[in-house]
Order: C-alpha cells, then structure tokens, then sequence
C-alpha cells in the first residue's frame, strides 16, 4: 500500500508544475506537488510574460494578476533593445520590442485585458506556489522522484525523502511531469521527441551594480554587447539583462559547448561585467553563477495513458523570444480543466488525450521559433562586419566603417538598420504568443473553414471565434454599475460559458438543462441592451462572428469549444452533440 494518496501529483514547482497545482487546487481536485530542493527558483531565469500568461494569472483571481504587476518591471521599461559596443559605450542601434512600439502597442491593447510585462522566476514561482498551496494543495519540498508504474486504475510514484534518506510512495490517478529539461518522468514514461540537446553553451552570471547612469534614460530589458574579439559563443556576443531596474543584471556570455563548461569565480565575473559593461573599474556584488546548454529538442507527444509531460519536460529550448515560462503556463491550463472534468466524473478519459494533440504542436512551434531567433542574429554580425572568422582587428575596423561617406558605408547603415529592424521576429512577435489554435476531438468546428491569417501570423495576433481559438477579447459594460469585463473574464475558472445574444434565449434555457445532464455548471452570457453585460462600444459584435441569435461555446482554458452562427432548430440536441462529443461520453 501506498504511504500517500492524492488525485494527481505533480512532479517539479516550477512554473508549469506550480500552475497546474493552483488550477487543480482552484478546480476542487486534490493534488501533490513535490520539489527535490529546500525551496523555489533561486535564480531569475525566466522573465518575459506575456499576455496570454497575465490571463491565466487573472483567470486565477485578481489577486493573483495584481500581485504580479505589482512586482513586475512595467512594460513601458521593458522599453527597446539596445545594440552597442558596450553599456558606456557607442550604440549601434536599438528597436521597440514588446509591445512598446505605438502600432504593436495597439494591437497588445487590442487583444487582451492585461499588459506584457517583466517579471522574474524568482517571483513567478513563489506567487503561483503559494496560491496553489493556500487553496488545498499539499507539497513536499526536498522530496525526489525516483520512478513510477502506472496501471488500469492509477499511478504509483516512488520518491526518496531528501532530508531523512527514506523512500516513499504516492499513489494518484493521475502522474504530471513538470521536472524539466532534465525530465525523469518523460524518460521513464518513454515518450517520443525530436531534435538534440546541448546545440551551444551559456553562462548566466547574477550580479548586483548600480548600472543607472548607463540605462536609464535608454530602459530596456536586454542590451546586447557586440566586440570584435570578445571570446563569446552561444546566443551571442554578451548580453546584459535587467533583473531589476536598475541595480540587478544577469550576463548571459557563451563558450565552447565542445569544451569543459568553465567554473566562473568572482574574479572571472567581474571581469566579464567590466569588459560588457564598458567601466574597467566597475565593482559588482556576484549573487551566484551558472552554466547551461542551448537545446533544440521537443516531445512529438507529451502523454502516456495516465502519464502527462509539460513546461521544460517537453520543450526545451533557448530564452529566444521569452516563451519558456508562458508555455508551461500555458500547458497547464490546458491540462488542468481537463484533468478536473474526468476526475469529477464529466468527461470520460479519452478528453485527456487531447492535451498532447492540442500543445505538441505548440511545442514544435516554438521550440523551432526559439533556435531560428538565435540564427536571426547573423545579418547583424554581417552588417557590422563581426561574422564568424573575421580577424578581431578587422572587425573593429568593419565597425568604424559604417561612419564614413562612401556609398558602402551608406549601404551597410541601412544593413545594420535592417537586419536589427528584422529581430521584431523575437522580441515583439505578439502573434506567436497569441495565435494558438487548438484542433482535437475537444473541439467541433462543424466543418466551418479555418480562416486564413491576413497579416504574418507569427507578428500579428488575429481574433477570431472559429472553433479551437482562443475567445476574442472585448470589454463589455455591466448595465447597473457601469464596470467594464473582458470577454476573458466572463469565461474560464474552470466552467463552460455559453455567449448569445438577444434573440438566443433559447440557448440560455437549453444550455443549463444540457449541462446538467453532464453534472456541469454551464454560464451563459445573453449580451444586449438591458441585459447584465451591455455591448456599448459594438466590439464584441464586430468579433464574435456569429448573430445576436448565435451561439459561441466557450471551454474553460477561454479556447472556443463551438459556434453556431444563429438559432438552429434542435438547440438542445446540437448542445448535447457537442457536449457528448467535447467531454468524451
């Protein structure tokens, strides 16, 4: 028998693991989570939230979403990326990234109730932790997986008490793995991937330093040190982070991943951080240092039977485009509601195959768009005359150059304008982290036709309610008080939505009585005048694509389930259908 029961554990509290404890927890499932260390992130590694990942925080609670924001560096510092020869030193050029740009900005207020911003593992980890555990999930701290076995009606886990040497058991429904790049429970559980691990070599060193005088007129998360005969490698030729603005800084530098990775002592760091930094006298405080490898691998599936992968476990990948902590986020919430309809008995098992079917794909996408970013620094190398093999002199020389009058010099001012212009494609590609379109058997499309991107689909997000979309975001009025909601906020939190319009009573009626049926709580939003949730400004009706007599089914990740572009004659039975068919009964 097993020392410890629980409905799903949940092995690793990062940010994928400790997401899908709060969600979980927020759902009414009992969950586990154990961490094989004292405690959480000890080091800032991801940083880059986006909006899709503010959402899930705001699907949460306000609070949660609050809480981020509160601690988060702000959008607006996120600022533009700064290319130079080092911080004191001359610039080279600089974009608007992160939505910062006046028509990207748009579009980021366009799409979405919350704001990208910047905010450290260091306080991501702790805030989705600490509202899984106040809402009901157990943890384990300094408690490691060893192996598991599953069978017909569960999975039992095998785990070593850190602190006292003793192994222990778990025995859950359900097993998530959410244990990193590294991941046992991908290994044991035989999973499928694609790609290779240790492409390139990277150090991370933290240090603190009062970098104002250098920054902050010019706010920026990342500027990116160019100097001929740095010896660099990796993601590039020396990067220097905002931690916080603007007295800590993480330096990311490479070196030759064919080679013992270095051990970087305080002298090493300092040296380091004077030579990006451009201040030969700068003295750092070094918070810690660390090497890691650049990855190119994904899982092609990311389950097996009761077995589920997510977050770094399955794509693994570079910091290019800052999609490593959102993903995970975002694994989760799509596992989570799912894991929460079985366990309560409103869907059968076979929902939970539509996890891998759903995010795998996503996986592939950005573990792909993360690598090609780094190979999207090489036209600025060329431009500046630094590519690979040039002798280091020379390179100084090529950088001079772009400040005389010949025609060549013209011509590689406006390469180096472009080829900087042109990394909009990592650090302001708000439609790679918007334009996730799910197809599965937890979706009905009714053989409607996808429709086409108009504009680049990895810069430009596009609304739309075709089925396996995310719901479009448009603020509705309360009649009584005036408030504004989102779309996104009369949705999610773990039920079914069902959105109509004056006209589609009858689907109000019909989706309550259906949802019964399956034990769910359906809410249905009938939006018009003099109803609860008035459609003032006319946006909701320019993007639901669907009548006022319409029906537009929502999941409970804020993904559309299902539409019906006005009243059908059986509304009952196309609920039902669809119910029947979404749920797996």
């Amino acid at each position: 028998m097993a020392d410890f029961g629980t409905g799903v554990l949940i092995i690793g509290t990062g940010p994928a693991g400790s997401a899908t404890a709060a969600l979980l927890s927020t759902y009414g499932i009992e969950n586990m989570a154990i961490n094989r260390y004292r405690w959480l992130a000890n080091t800032p590694r991801a940083h880059i939230t986006n909006q899709r990942t503010m959402e899930v925080l705001r699907d949460l609670g306000r609070d949660v979403e609050d809480e981020a924001y509160l601690f988060a560096a702000h959008q607006e510092l996120m600022g533009e990326n700064v290319f130079c020869e080092s911080l004191a030193g001359e610039e080279i050029g600089r974009m608007k990234s992160w939505g910062n740009h006046p028509l990207s900005k748009a579009e980021h207020l366009l799409a979405s109730p919350t704001m990208m911003n910047d905010l450290p593992q260091t306080f991501m980890e702790p805030l989705l932790f600490k509202t899984a555990c106040s809402r009901g999930t157990q943890a384990r701290m300094s408690a490691q997986y060893l192996s598991h076995e599953q069978d017909a009606e569960g999975v039992t886990t095998t785990c070593l008490d850190r602190l006292s040497g003793k192994e222990f058991t778990v025995r859950s429904k359900y097993l998530v793995g959410a244990d990193g790049g590294n991941s046992l429970v991908a290994e044991h559980a035989g999973l499928p991937f694609e790609g290779k691990m240790g492409v390139g070599g990277s150090m991370n060193i933290l240090f603190r330093a009062d970098l104002s005088k250098y920054v902050a007129h010019r706010p920026s998360v990342l500027y990116w040190v160019m100097q001929p005969g740095a010896d660099v490698g990796g993601i590039g030729m020396g990067l220097v982070r905002m931690v916080r603005p603007w007295n800590e800084w993480l330096i990311v530098w490479g070196y030759d991943i064919n080679q013992p990775a270095p051990e970087v002592d305080e002298a090493m760091a300092t040296d380091v951080a004077r030579q990006l930094v451009g201040d030969p006298d700068l003295t750092i405080e070094l918070i810690s240092a660390n090497t890691w490898t650049v990855n190119n691998m994904y899982a092609t599936h990311m389950q097996k039977d009761r077995v589920f992968i997510m977050g770094d476990a399955a794509h693994r990948h570079p910091p290019s485009n800052g999609l490593g902590s959102n993903t995970s986020i975002q694994d989760s919430f799509n596992l989570a509601w799912k894991l929460a309809a079985v366990l309560k008995g409103q869907a059968g098992e076979a929902l939970l195959d539509s996890y891998s079917v759903e995010r795998a794909p996503v996986a592939k996408q950005i573990v792909t768009r993360a690598n090609q970013s780094i190979a999207e620094f090489g036209p600025i190398f060329e431009a500046l005359g630094m590519g690979e093999g040039v002798d280091p002199e020379v390179m100084q020389q090529n950088l001079v150059a772009r400040c005389d009058r010949t025609d060549a010099a013209e011509a590689q001012r406006d390469a180096i304008r472009k080829a900087i212009a042109f990394k909009k494609y990592e650090f302001d590609a708000h439609g790679v982290e918007m334009n996730q379109r799910y197809k599965s058997n937890a979706i009905e499309t009714d053989g409607q036709t996808e429709p086409a991107f108009e504009r680049d689909a990895e810069l430009h997000y596009q609304a739309t309610t075709w089925p396996g979309a995310r719901i479009p975001h448009s603020w509705l009025f309360d009649h009584d008080s005036g408030d504004r909601f989102s779309t996104l906020d009369l949705c999610g939190g773990g039920t079914f939505t069902v959105f109509t319009g004056i006209g589609g009573e009858a689907w109000e009626e019909t989706a309550k009585s259906v949802g019964a049926e399956f034990g769910l709580n359906v809410r249905v939003h009938v939006i018009g005048p003099r109803r609860q949730y008035v459609d003032h400004t006319g946006d909701w009706a320019r993007a639901r694509e669907v009548s006022d007599k319409g029906c537009v089914l929502v999941r409970p990740d804020q993904h559309v389930a299902w539409r019906s572009k006005g009243l059908t004659g059986d509304p009952a039975g196309d609920l039902r259908r669809v119910f029947s068919k979404i749920l797996a009964r």
